[in-house]
């Protein structure tokens, strides 16, 4: 017998779960970054540097006064570490344990090129042990290797592929960034002795369902669907069974959305909050005020489907489409204001100039260019500049006057 589902209207479901991304306006807690990432369970990693980078986006989008400084710090100190989980992320240190199968199946994944590297591979675990942690500039090679990033022809320095992939296995690791240089380090050895013990007393079977359980805090509004549900690799029928399972045992609810092309569920502890959203308290109605400009890579547009039924909008990025199918620009940002995602800006900086170019400002047909829409995307708009050091901004392209 199928368990009910639990109505509601896509409203209160936005409402909730931008509340769950702290990006529900005056809702949004005054927080540090370590809280941060710890609310939204990790934080993604990007290199793309159009604008700040994507983690840092993330982050000062949602904690007034926040500087990369915060994030770069936290990692020197040990209190996240980087590794996949939606992707390459940044993560609580506490949580390292739970992520050991997956270093293991990495491990075996990519042992054969490891042994080809060899001798490289020994002479930079070497180094490592006597003078770490060390940038990859440390490590001298003239020789050039195919490394699994190169289109065609081979142009990784070979002391880097073998960096990367002891750090992809786990047995290396960031320690701490310069900006957008990378300290590595032996894990083994950068690690307190009791995260290790406990790292090591970690089985395959408590992991996964510890991570699964931590891909659902994160997504909170989940469908099995997803490729990457659990952030594991788990066939689909695995996928829906995890989830009928706690659908069995009551940890999980299925949702009706009215107009919703897919089956969403989300956990039973959030059923509370959810009602609060649904409920007709005035206290709660929505108003709009606060414009943030959304990050490609950021935690709430991980599920392109789930913004697309949720929000009625329509995302993608462009960064690797080629210039001319483009249809808004390679780091269209999506607009928030209030509980809608209204439209895209296109931004660049020139850092040369210390100007924040808008190459596109652009909003959906239905959206009412109101006064106050006006000066909450003016508003935006120079705090996002001087957020990425800019003191001026030029708008190439815009439907709204400002």
């Amino acid at each position: 017998m199928s368990s009910p589902k639990f109505p509601v209207e896509k409203s209160a479901l936005r409402r909730f779960l931008l509340s769950k991304q702290a990006l529900l306006g005056a809702d949004r807690p005054l927080s540090s970054a370590l809280q941060m990432i710890k609310k939204l369970e990790c934080v993604q990693l990007d290199p793309v540097s159009v604008v700040e980078r994507n983690q840092h986006l993330v982050l000062g989008a949602r904690i007034p006064g926040y500087e990369p400084k915060h994030l770069d710090d936290l990692l020197a100190g040990g209190k996240v570490f980087e590794y996949f989980a939606n992707a390459a992320c940044v993560i609580p240190m506490e949580d390292f344990p739970m992520f050991e199968p997956t270093r293991i199946r990495i491990q075996q994944n990519v042992a054969e090129s490891l042994e080809k590297q060899g001798l490289v591979v020994d002479t930079v675990m070497e180094q490592l042990r006597s003078e770490g942690p060390l940038p990859s500039r440390a490590f001298q090679s003239e020789k050039r290797v195919h490394g699994y990033w190169d289109n065609k022809l081979p142009k990784t320095k070979e002391t880097s592929l073998a960096l990367n992939l002891l750090l992809d296995s786990g047995i290396i690791r960031v320690v701490k960034r310069e900006r957008t240089e990378r300290y590595f380090d032996i894990t083994e050895g950068s690690i307190s002795p009791d995260l290790l013990d406990n790292t090591s007393a970690m089985d395959e079977a408590t992991a996964r369902e510890m991570l699964i359980e931590k891909y659902l805090r994160a997504y909170r509004v989940f469908d099995p669907r997803d490729f990457r549900f659990g952030w594991q690799k788990l066939k689909a029928a695995e996928r829906r069974a995890e989830v009928e399972r706690r659908v069995a045992d009551g940890t999980v609810i299925p949702l009706e959305i009215d107009g919703a092309e897919r089956q969403y569920y989300m956990l039973a502890e959030d059923l509370d909050e959810l009602e609060r959203f649904a409920s007709n308290d005035q206290s709660l109605e929505f108003s709009g005020g606060t414009v943030t400009f959304i990050s490609p890579l950021d935690n709430l547009l991980w599920s392109r489907e789930r913004i697309k039924d949720l929000f009625d909008f329509d995302y993608k990025w462009e960064i690797y489409i080629p210039r001319a199918k483009r249809k808004y620009g390679p780091y269209a940002m999506p607009i928030l204001y209030g509980d809608r995602l209204i439209g895209r800006m296109d931004p660049q900086i020139d850092r040369k100039n210390g100007v924040l170019v808008v190459r596109l400002l652009q909003l959906e047909p239905w959206v009412e260019k109101t006064n106050e829409l006006r000066h909450a995307i003016r508003d935006a708009l120079e705090a996002f500049a001087a957020f990425n050091g800019a003191k001026d901004i030029h708008v190439d392209q815009s439907d709204l006057k400002m």
